[in-house]
């Protein structure tokens, strides 16, 4: 029994020329197997074919990228003995307008493989990465403490 005649109670008559259409259609769609295989199987190379091109692009912007960035990071070799700056990764929870994320100087005491680097200051030697250190470069030494003598001028300097 259709689903027509089960919800009407009677049989479902198409017209002639409708029956005609759809029996047109499905043998116009249908008409060569072997055809159609061939282009879905046609389809499907050229898909992997598409995937493969994608995957070895990807490969390609990867070490490109990967070059670019290497270029970028600088190679920083400490020496015992050297001056260096420790840079404070915590003042990024805490941000200071005008403080230095720059502490030390600190003194290199061993260089380690791979890029770990002890230092000593006057409370104790840590080891740290050396990503976090750059070289303490300084021009004239730093004065700790200078007074200078303020008095009132005198009327005589302005004349």
């Amino acid at each position: 029994m259709s689903p027509y005649r089960l919800l009407y109670g009677k049989a479902c008559h198409l017209l002639v020329e409708l029956e005609h259409k759809d029996y047109w259609a499905l043998k116009f769609f249908n008409f060569d197997n072997k055809a159609t295989g061939e282009n879905r199987l046609n389809q499907l190379h050229e898909l992997e074919e598409s995937r493969c091109l994608a995957y070895e692009n990807a490969k390609l912007y990867k070490e490109h990228t990967k070059s670019v960035h290497d270029r970028i990071l600088a190679r920083r070799a400490f020496e015992p003995g050297q001056l260096i700056l420790l840079f404070n990764s915590r003042l990024k929870l805490f941000p200071g307008k005008l403080k230095s994320k720059w502490t030390g100087p600190y003194t290199v005491v061993e260089v380690y493989s791979y890029g770990a680097v002890k230092i000593k200051d006057d409370t104790g030697k840590y080891i740290f990465n050396g990503h976090r250190l750059k070289p303490y470069i300084a021009s004239q030494p730093i004065e700790t403490s200078k007074e200078l003598d303020l008095q009132d001028p005198s009327p005589e300097q302005y004349d």
